[in-house]
């Protein structure tokens, strides 16, 4: 029998909205823009593999989508190539000159959400380079040349793009008022307001800086002419980054961890990322049999191993060089087994455990060949720090806001010290063969969307289209839980009686956007599910 038919029909959609699996065979490419989709796919049928298509759509939406991520964020992929798994950690450190008590001397109790204090070395035109240099088949000039057409010759925004795109507009003019952040508003704004759906958005800026990572393979941006002038602003408005910073940056390959679920692999990149956090709850989780996905118990126990997962996440989590707890010894299953026996009928007050000693774009790529990636790119908090740098179109990100700046924390703010980061890619295998990627971006809902939709999977065998349809919880803090409006009412009052303080949230971004592509290893046929909360396709052939 086949592994897909195993985990799922793909006929069965128990949802109201038929909005049915993509299957083909040559190739598949899941973003949350349908013009980011089609790039990736053109970039298939030119020739290239997964990791181009990847590669080719990451970039596309810095351009198309800059409203999650861009030129000035981090990168994370998990790469399913030649039957072997390889993970990529494209987060960059804080600069090497800051510290708590320079911070502290600014006036900031805690990391400021935007200027240049939450500014870290940007990761993903690196991560770019070295995942072509490593497996690409096309030279890096071709696959980054549809994002620079698109930056030259502008695109209509999509729905769901122009609401947040106006919402975010707003925000920051009142938040952001000084003169440093001038150059945001002229390059993402349209005489003095944020673009409108349907609307023609260009950045012809963004396009010259595309064309210089493209024909350098990234070197320029680190050790060239765009270092020179990110470091130029920094230094103008009182910033930490300095040319060593990103002189001496390289993303680091990484070896992903996993746990077994219900007989598949689940596989995330370690930390600095919270996929930890996933795999945490998952190994709880794994301890309980769940018969029905609609049942109060169900959710009951998914929201409660979440929470005992996510409390030692915060705990523990920083630059793996820093972390007091091993990930061996938080992914054992002794502790796995302690926290677990902590879940009770009542919903808990959850506190960190002592282990044993020992803005955001997703998107799936998978080629003819069986070769598959899971990329995940962010500027982080929509669209970073407010700081676009004079002249290049680079929107860098405030990575740096996750920092703590109380002493002695796993994740205090240290200068070249990678922080908590929030962006996780994930990968599924059985039997050493690869199920596929999957990922659900949005910050700290990401591993509460990657046990979802993993549980959706394994559990009650769900397509991979019906698996991201499927109502959505999120964890907020203590008992707080927020549904989705189409999130059963007798459910939610159910948990009520638990003791979780339920809340029915409107607003579909809280609850993130996903993909996954899964590949029948037998007969190489592919089936993809899309993000229904945005405007996300699969392009395919």
């Amino acid at each position: 029998m086949l592994v897909t038919k195993q985990l799922f029909d793909p006929l069965y959609y128990p949802y109201p909205s038929k909005r049915m699996v993509t299957v083909s065979r040559n190739g598949m490419v899941a973003s949350s823009q349908a013009l980011a989709s089609q790039v990736g796919l053109d970039i298939l049928k030119k020739g290239g593999n997964a990791v181009d298509a990847a590669i080719a759509t990451a970039a596309a939406l810095t351009v198309l989508e800059p409203i999650s991520n861009g030129i000035g964020g981090d990168a994370f992929a998990l790469v399913w190539m030649k039957d072997e798994l390889y993970g990529i950690n494209g987060s960059g450190p804080a600069p090497k000159s800051i510290s708590i008590d320079a911070v502290k001397s600014k006036g900031h109790s805690k990391m400021p959400v935007h200027g240049w204090i939450p500014v870290t070395v940007p990761g993903a035109p690196a991560t770019w380079a070295a995942l072509s240099e490593r497996f690409g088949r096309l030279d890096l000039t071709t696959v980054l040349q549809p994002a620079i057409d698109y930056a030259e010759k502008g695109f209509p925004l999509s729905p769901v793009l122009a609401s947040i795109w106006g919402k975010t507009y707003k925000e920051n003019e009142q938040a952001l008022t000084e003169e440093m952040y001038q150059k945001w508003f002229a390059t993402f704004g349209m005489g003095g307001r944020a673009p409108q759906v349907g609307e023609l958005w260009k950045s012809p800026n963004h396009a010259k800086t595309l064309r210089e990572i493209a024909a350098t393979k990234a070197e320029s941006f680190y050790r060239g002419s765009l270092a020179d002038k990110m470091v130029e602003f920094s230094s103008a408005h009182g910033g930490f980054l300095q040319k060593e910073d990103l002189k001496s940056y390289y993303p680091e390959w990484v070896q992903p961890i996993s746990v077994t679920y219900k007989g598949h692999e689940v596989w995330e990149i370690p930390p600095n990322g919270q996929g930890l956090i996933a795999l945490m709850g998952l190994n709880i989780l794994n301890g309980f049999s769940l018969k029905e996905k609609e049942s109060v118990d169900t959710y009951h126990k998914q929201i409660e191993a979440m929470k005992l997962a996510f409390t030692d996440g915060k705990e523990y989590i920083t630059d793996s060089r820093d972390m007091s707890q091993s990930v061996e010894a938080l992914l054992s299953d002794a502790y796995a087994e302690e926290r677990r026996k902590l879940i009770q009928q009542e919903a808990m007050q959850p506190s960190p455990g002592q282990p044993p000693l020992g803005g955001t774009v997703y998107l799936a790529t998978a080629d003819g060949e069986g070769n598959m990636v899971s990329f995940i790119q962010s500027n982080y908090m929509g669209f970073g720090s407010g700081l676009v740098v004079p002249g290049t179109g680079i929107a860098l990100q405030n990575r740096g806001h996750t920092f703590s700046l109380e002493e002695g924390h796993n994740n205090a703010l240290k200068g070249g010290k990678k922080t908590y980061h929030t962006i996780i890619p994930g990968f599924l295998t059985k039997d050493d063969k690869a199920v596929g990627p999957f990922g659900v971006m949005g910050g700290f809902m990401q591993p509460q969307g990657h046990l979802q939709v993993v549980s959706n999977l394994v559990d009650f065998h769900l397509n991979p289209q019906a698996a991201l349809d499927a109502p959505r919880w999120r964890w907020l803090k203590d008992k707080k839980i927020i549904v989705e409006p189409h999130f059963s009412s007798a459910i939610a009052e159910a948990l009520e009686r638990r003791g979780h303080e339920v809340a029915i949230h409107l607003d579909v971004e809280d609850f993130g956007r996903g993909q996954i592509i899964v590949r029948d290893p037998d007969t190489g046929t592919l089936y993809g599910g899309t993000e229904s909360r945005t405007d996300s396709t699969i392009a395919a052939y």
